[in-house]
């Protein structure tokens, strides 16, 4: 029988991404590089099932969860084991590694799903006077520890998922924005604003999975964010629950009515309320699409090209460049990994949407410019291959995980003139630290968002397992934590910050801005029940 929090989620695989019918078995190709690059025999090993997964008992008394039942309706209240399996936490390589462990692990002691936001708020004053933990849950899509079932001091720690709130609430066609609720997930965002002509436009690469609240939470990044922006860019107001009252935020294009109060929320990660409902900029579905592909000769060269176009405001959808080590295993078109390299040196990719007028134009001049910088270019081909495959390369971290492999992926973002300086720092760090534990690793990295200022840096690294690789990873995690803190990079520049970047917030945003942060939880959940032990130091 289907769980009550269960039938709410997407078909996430409770200790791997995403549909486990879209499951991505090794190559041959890729098997051959783990034996002979980093001494991986591949060979699968012997997953749990959930029966044989031990949970530590549920600390919510009854009389507690009667009471919160009573709230959401017994069928939206799920303490059964699997409702709490699901929710145990988000999607990193820590976390997949975790659900491995036979012994005791920690889930949620209950999963709410409300409906309403009279019942968000009635949650959270219940869980605020009863000393109860709240973790809010989207998609499960994280991968920085976001959604561990912390309890810290409190007595038990409940899920809220937000699953039930999916609807349009409205679209204003003439202003192109609509508002959607918080647990609107990506292909459903697509579909309930295909059906008017438009399009949202956010494309991360856990789209199919992640929430409108989430991508809010986290200041999600798209892969289509050249042409559209990030994610907090397109959002034009949001409305909160939190322990202290509701915020209703954002009334007008722009307003100089003192600081941006929307800002406190976006990228809060559940730390100062729920967010229920976005307001988002939106666009007509694109007339055509266009789609070129380019080779570099090396990382530098493209690199610059992408500045280039960046900063002469070509404006293509999409642009990202690989580097050598990416390119050489054909990792950014996904389906053909481990296989020959269509290309030596570098691959770029370009992608242009909007009327036929005007996707001939950006592209036009986006050629000129790459031509001028020294790109050749490939056709289409590469670049639709890429849009093809962009949402299916966690599969492959599954596989790999259960060969031996460790596999996990990291980003940072810096300017233009320090990129070379922090790539080649963040490489160094990630080779020496797996070295150490005894094994090779092959770090490979692309630009997938880019500024006037500066780009994101992405980071690709596949080793061998040695001893304990849980803490193998955190070892190696640390030191390329460091390296980023040391030259110039961020901590983070879509993944948001969770469990497992907090001990570098501090670095981030200094001892003044930690108090700011402290200073605006006090206010908004001054008994600090909300996701405990993310963000703020």
């Amino acid at each position: 029988m289907t769980s009550p929090a269960e039938q709410f989620l997407p078909p996430m695989k409770w200790d791997a991404w995403g549909d486990p019918q879209a499951a991505k078995p090794l190559s041959e190709g890729i098997r051959s590089l783990l034996q002979q690059a980093l001494g991986v025999d591949a060979a699968p090993t012997a997953e749990l099932t959930p029966e044989q997964v031990t949970l530590r008992p549920s600390a919510l008394s009854d009389g507690d969860r009667d009471a919160l039942a009573a709230i959401v309706g017994a069928p939206y209240c799920g303490t059964d084991t699997m409702s709490r399996l699901l929710h145990a936490g988000g999607k990193s390589t820590l976390d997949l590694l975790r659900r491995k462990d036979s012994n005791a692990q920690d889930a949620p002691d209950a999963v709410l799903l409300p409906g309403t936001e009279d019942e968000v708020a009635a949650i959270l004053a219940y869980c605020a006077e009863h000393r109860i933990a709240v973790v809010p849950f989207g998609g499960g899509t994280s991968v920085v520890g976001g959604l561990d079932p912390l309890r810290g001091s409190f007595a038990a720690v409940i899920t809220l998922d937000l699953r039930r709130f999916d609807a349009l609430h409205s679209l204003d066609e003439v202003a192109g924005e609509a508002e959607l609720g918080a647990g609107v997930t990506g292909p459903q965002a697509e579909k309930l604003l295909g059906a008017h002509g438009f399009s949202l436009g956010h494309f991360p690469q856990s789209f199919q999975f992640a929430t409108i609240g989430g991508f809010a939470a986290t200041r999600s990044s798209g892969q289509d964010s050249a042409g559209y922006g990030r994610f907090d860019d397109m959002v034009r107001g949001l409305f909160a629950v939190t322990p202290a009252g509701t915020l209703d935020l954002g009334r007008a294009p722009a307003s100089a009515a003192g600081p941006d109060l929307r800002q406190l929320l976006l990228g809060s990660e559940g730390v100062f309320g729920i967010i229920t409902r976005v307001r988002v900029r939106v666009h007509p579905i694109p007339a055509t699409t266009r789609y070129e592909a380019w080779s570099f000769p090396d990382f530098a060269t493209g690199a610059e090209a992408l500045r280039a176009v960046t900063q002469t405001g070509t404006g293509p959808t999409v642009i990202r460049l690989s580097d050598e080590a990416e390119t050489g295993v054909n990792l950014a078109t996904t389906e053909s990994i481990g296989e020959q390299s269509i290309t030596g040196g570098c691959l770029a990719i370009t992608l242009f949407e909007g009327t036929q007028a005007h996707t001939e134009s950006r592209h036009a001049e986006t050629r000129a410019v790459l031509e001028q910088h020294g790109g050749s270019s490939l056709g289409d081909a590469a670049a639709r291959a890429w849009e093809h495959g962009r949402f299916n390369a966690p599969y492959l971290r599954d596989s790999l995980l259960a060969a031996g492999a460790l596999c996990e992926t990291l980003e940072t973002a810096t300017t233009w003139s320090n990129l070379a300086t922090l790539k080649t720092a963040v490489t160094e760090a990630l080779t020496t630290s797996l070295a150490e534990s005894g094994t090779p690793a092959l770090v490979m990295c692309h630009i997938s968002h880019v500024y006037p200022t500066g780009a994101s840096l992405y980071f690709t690294v596949v080793a061998a397992q040695r001893g304990n690789p849980i803490e193998q990873w955190q070892t190696a995690k640390t030191a390329v934590s460091e390296a980023m803190v040391r030259n110039g990079g961020t901590i983070t520049h879509h993944h948001a910050v969770g469990a497992d970047h907090r001990p570098w917030m501090r670095a981030e945003i200094g001892d003044l801005g930690v108090q700011v942060l402290r200073a605006v939880k006090a206010t908004l959940d001054p008994a600090g029940i909300l996701n405990p032990g993310k963000l703020i130091p």
